[in-house]
């Protein structure tokens, strides 16, 4: 066999491979912690509950920061404070979340310069009253027990740093509102759920998370340089031997892109920030003493390795089409059966973590028509993202603030 032969094999067995060890590693998360852990649950919090800090770092959430506030001062937690950061917001944030703050006493308003999320928290954290704190967006709609569980987490063992949560999508109008649903579900999902069990998280979703302070304070907070804030606290949280656990019970309702633009500049971004993050922490990865991480570098290796060598066969293929002798002609013979064979792991991928998933979203099956060929889509979005964002990852200096604008949002879907 020849290199290209070799090249070939591994760019069409990949995305299989890497499915079916998601899958594997999301039932056996199933079987041996979530099915175990009641839902819903009943807290019964004793005058020793831990103070809980939600950090609301606000960037023109005019349109959302009354529901989200509003839905924060109904959790079910008996000691809970919020503080909310205005990140040099230029629309009507700041005059609604001072009038908020006239209503409940329990929020805090912070104001400073637009600076990023990073810096945002940052501020909050200093202002902070509670051992653990709790991150939200300020356009999510948190579940009323949410924080409940993930403090559970910090109760049950000292080595907790960071408790990441469950993200459901809001946003259904169009087609890529309702497919994004069963990406949340079949491939974000299982994938924290595999990774729980390797050992590593990849990443603490940003729009829901929660964390020891003290944890925080030792690795000195957020840092602002960074594209994604939440990917670069996970890997500093566990490179200061932090563990960090996947809790489904606790959703988070968040808005999220709706036109192919929106998604395509938010996944490039989350791409930017994952290689950031990598060329930053590789040498301490590497040593002997994080060899937790060793499982987690080797899928992201062999995950930017795949998109290079994707868009290489992409571009031979597309040069041999002209020549009806060419050797490079199997590529188009070999390519109906991966495609075949993947979209038969994909729907077994749907059944498993729909299944699962329902738990907690009964209805999500009625999504399953729109999500069914999104893993085909996804495969190929993350290699486009991933071949663009490495340049711009070696490219950007270090020390300058990470700031951004949210990506459009679509309307809200509400349950019937």
């Amino acid at each position: 066999m020849t290199a290209l032969d070799f090249l070939s094999i591994f760019t069409f067995a990949y995305p299989g491979a890497m499915a079916t060890i998601w899958i594997c590693g999301g039932i056996y998360f199933y079987l041996h912690w979530e099915r175990k852990q009641a839902w819903p649950a009943q807290h019964y919090w004793s005058i020793d509950a831990p103070t809980v800090t939600v950090l609301l770092p606000c960037h023109n959430e005019g349109p959302n920061i009354n529901e989200t506030v509003g839905h924060l001062f109904k959790q079910n937690y008996p000691k809970l404070e919020v503080i909310a950061i205005n990140d040099g917001s230029y629309d009507d944030t700041a005059e609604k979340l001072e009038k908020l703050s006239i209503n409940f006493s329990g929020l805090k308003v912070l104001h400073q310069a637009n600076q990023g999320k990073a810096s945002a928290l940052n501020h909050g954290l200093s202002e902070a009253s509670g051992s653990i704190i709790v991150g939200i967006d300020g356009d999510a709609i948190l579940d009323y027990d949410a924080i409940s569980y993930m403090v559970d987490h910090f109760v049950q063992s000292p080595k907790v740093s960071g408790v990441t949560g469950n993200p459901r999508v809001r946003t259904r109008s169009t087609v890529i509102g309702k497919i994004q649903t069963g990406e949340f579900s079949s491939i974000i999902g299982l994938i924290k759920r595999a990774q729980r069990i390797y050992g590593m998280v990849f990443t603490i979703s940003g729009v829901v998370c929660a964390f020891r302070r003290s944890a925080l304070e030792e690795v000195q907070g957020w840092k602002t340089d960074m594209v994604t804030e939440d990917i670069d606290i996970s890997w500093r949280l566990q490179l200061a031997g932090g563990h960090v656990r996947y809790e489904p019970r606790a959703l988070c309702w968040v808005l999220m892109p709706e036109t192919l633009s929106g998604l395509f500049r938010q996944r490039l971004r989350w791409a930017q920030g994952g290689a950031e993050v990598f060329l930053r922490y590789f040498s301490q990865t590497t040593k002997w003493k994080n060899r937790r991480f060793w499982p987690l570098l080797l899928e992201y290796i062999t995950s930017v390795t795949w998109c290079y060598s994707t868009l290489f066969l992409i571009i031979l293929w597309m040069f041999s089409l002209p020549l009806e002798t060419s050797k490079y002609k199997y590529l188009s013979f070999y390519a109906p059966y991966f495609f075949s064979t993947l979209l038969a792991i994909n729907i077994l991928q749907f059944i498993v973590s729909f299944t699962i998933d329902s738990r907690y979203e009964k209805d999500i099956f009625r999504c399953a028509f729109w999500c069914i060929w999104y893993p085909l889509v996804y495969w190929f979005l993350n290699m486009l993202t991933v071949v663009l964002a490495i340049p711009k990852a070696l490219q950007r200096k270090k020390g300058k603030f990470a700031t951004w604008n949210s990506p459009d949002r679509g309307e809200i879907f509400n349950e019937k």
